[in-house]
This record gives C-alpha cells, structure tokens and sequence, in this order.
C-alpha cells in the first residue's frame, strides 16, 4: 500500500462498511420473535430476505445506469444510503406488523444497500491504486463480520424486547455512515468511469476467462446467502435464545477469516486456486451435512465453522477474476450485471430451500446446496493453470 494514503483511511473504511451492511440481515436474526409474536410461518425468513436481495439488484442497477457514484462525490453517496437505510429499518420496526409493508421496507432497504457495498469498494479502489486485493479482502470481511452483526447484536441485548436489535442496527448504520463522511478526506481524483456499456457485456459468454470466473461466482451465490439463511435453523436443533444468536454470529462472522486469508494467499497461489480451494471446501461441507448435521457437538461445531470460513472467502477472488479478465473499459459493466445475476440466483435458491425446509430435514437437503460449488468448480477450470498472483 502505498506511503500517501493516511493511516486511517482503511480502519475509517472497514468500520463503516461493517456498520452499513449491518442492516443486511436485521430481520433474520430476530426471525424467532416475529414468528412467536405474529404467527408468520418458517417461510417468512426467506421471503423477507428475497426481498432485499431483489431491492439491492435492483439498486446496483439505477446506481450504475445513473453513474450515482461518479456524478457526485461517493462519500457523500455513502453516508446518505446509510442513513436512508437506517430510516427504512426503523420504519420497518415501526410497521413490523405488517408484513406486505414489511416487505416493502426491507425491498428498499436493499435498494439503499446498493449505494453502500459497492461505493465502499469504490473509495478503496480510489485510494489503493496499489494494494487493492488487500484492502477488498478487508472490506468484504467487513461486510461479512456487519452481515453477521444483527446476530450478535441479539445474542448481547437477549434481555432487552427485540425491537432494540432493529433500532441499535439502524442507529450502527447511521453512525457508520456519518464516520466514512467526516473520518476521511477526499480521495485521490479518479477518472471518471464509463455508464453500462451494453454491447461490452457480451464478454460474459464469449470471453473465456470472463466465462470462467462469472460462472464460477454464480455457484458461489447459489451457496451463500441461502446458507447464511439456513445456519441459524441449523443451530436452532440445538440452542435456543442468546446462545443460538451468539454461535449464528461467529458461523457467520467467521467468514472474515477466508476473506483476508484468501487476499494474503492469492498473492502466491493466485486468485483462481484461492477461490477454486474455498469453494470446494465449502461444497463439501454441503455434501457432508447428512453426516455432521446429526454429529456431536465438537464436530457439529466445527463443521459450521469451516463452512462459514470458507463459504465467503471466495468472494473477493472472483470480484479480482472478473475485474482483471474483463476489458478495462467495461470492468464495472462486466460486474455490475455479473452481481445483479449473482443475487437473482440467490432468490432463487432461498426461497427454493427455504420452503423445501418445511416439508424435509435440512441434513437432506444441504447436499443440494452443493450443486453450485460443484459447477463453479467445473466453470473456474480454464483459470486455473494460467492464474497468477495479483500484484495487488
């Protein structure tokens, strides 16, 4: 990282990314109260969070067809979709009863998601034109440990009414927001990137590293977020109250590790055996859940553990794939509609398990899981032997 950047910039970064994709999974983690309070059935948790998954597809992209955060100053961005983020959370508490509006409030609260996630990378990338793969292992590991907040918020405030998860979720985002606007300067001028450029986007299937590493990502999505729906009713076979909250936020949080683990590796291995090491990882984890879903505890735990590491390590090794096999002029055309895909795919498979989970043990079912690790591994092949460790 070069010496001109100040020291604070990416503490200042990471603190405010955790804060801001906290909002992500407020209502999942106090899912049990809603569910006791109102009598929504098992499958309200998957719908509630396909609708922030379509609200962020959604963001990405107005953001990018706008060019929001290149025609106004991207801190400035930040610290507004944090704030109207946190205001749609509080007013989803204040509505909770209602689900159709709580539907709603949690569509645009992704929406909002759109202009925190990914300007957040873009500051980095403006200030860490060297050393980027580190500061993105960071900030995804950020955005992985504010996922899991809620979670962890619950578990610590288990004494209070739920409604304090949802409040302290959104006061959080709020003050992440207001720390990334006044904490930083002005990063270096950048040139201003291009809006969507619809006929580069055509290297999604004729290029074959772009191929690759975009297929590759869909199988990660396919994975992830359902896992991250499913863990808790995973845990839940076992604990109950702030002791399921607690071990939610470390399975979950514990992903940070394979994110900045995986950017230190890639400097040697390489962005492709990184990503291809982690998926398989985490597809087995899946192909072994008939097995350690019913095992004892020392297993069991372990298990979520390597699962949760490694389910979101691979992350921002396919974002360096797809940024670096992608024409310079359509990088961010190229990954912005390879995300808004990457989480259409992600409603998909949430909303496919989580109502198979109704009618079938989940040890039955995580197998199925991993069928996108298993065809993101068959994508990632034709990368894996040219891949070299990224200079950044």
């Amino acid at each position: 990282m070069t010496e001109a950047v100040p020291r604070r910039v990416l503490p200042v970064l990471v603190l405010a990314q955790f804060a801001g994709t906290s909002l992500w999974f407020t209502v999942n983690a106090v899912m049990p109260d809603l569910q006791r309070d109102f009598g929504w059935p098992a499958t309200a948790v998957g719908t509630l969070t396909s609708a922030l998954q379509i609200g962020f597809i959604v963001g990405t992209l107005v953001f990018a067809l706008l060019t929001i955060a290149d025609r106004f100053p991207a801190r400035r961005v930040f610290l507004l979709c944090a704030l109207a983020g946190a205001a749609c959370t509080v007013a989803a508490w204040a509505m909770v009863q209602h689900f159709t509006a709580l539907l709603l409030w949690r569509a645009a609260t992704g929406f909002f998601l759109a202009g925190i996630y990914p300007v957040g990378m873009k500051i980095a990338a403006q200030w860490y034109r060297q050393g980027l793969g580190a500061a993105l292992g960071l900030l995804l590991g950020a955005l992985v440990l504010g996922s899991a907040s809620p979670h962890g918020l619950r578990a610590i405030s288990s004494q209070l009414p739920w409604p304090s998860v949802m409040l302290g979720v959104a006061l959080l985002a709020a003050l992440g927001g207001v720390l990334l606007y006044w904490g930083l300067p002005e990063p270096p001028a950048a040139p201003k990137a291009a809006p969507l450029q619809w006929r580069a986007l055509a290297v999604l299937w004729t290029d074959a590293k772009v191929r690759a590493s975009v297929l590759g990502y869909f199988g990660h999505m396919w994975e992830l977020y359902t896992m991250w729906v499913l863990v808790p009713l995973l845990l839940a076979s076992r604990l109950q109250g702030a002791a399921l909250s607690a071990a939610a936020f470390f399975v979950l949080g514990a992903g940070v590790l394979g994110c900045v683990g995986g950017g230190l590796l890639a400097r040697r291995w390489g962005s492709a055996r990184v990503a291809g090491v982690q998926l398989a990882t985490s597809g087995l984890c899946c192909l072994l859940a008939p097995w350690l879903a019913g095992a004892g505890d020392v297993a069991f735990y372990l298990w979520l553990l390597l699962w949760g590491i490694t389910v979101s390590g691979d992350s921002p090794q396919f974002s360096a794939l797809t940024a670096r096999n992608a024409p310079p002029q359509a990088v961010g055309s190229v990954l912005t509609l390879s995300n808004s895909i990457g989480f259409a795919v992600s409603v998909v498979s949430i909303e496919l398990f989580v109502a198979l989970s109704t009618t079938h043990a989940l040890a039955s079912l995580l197998p199925w899981l991993g069928l996108g690790p298993l065809l993101g591994l068959w994508a990632l092949r034709p990368l894996w032997r040219p891949d070299r460790p990224l200079a950044g």
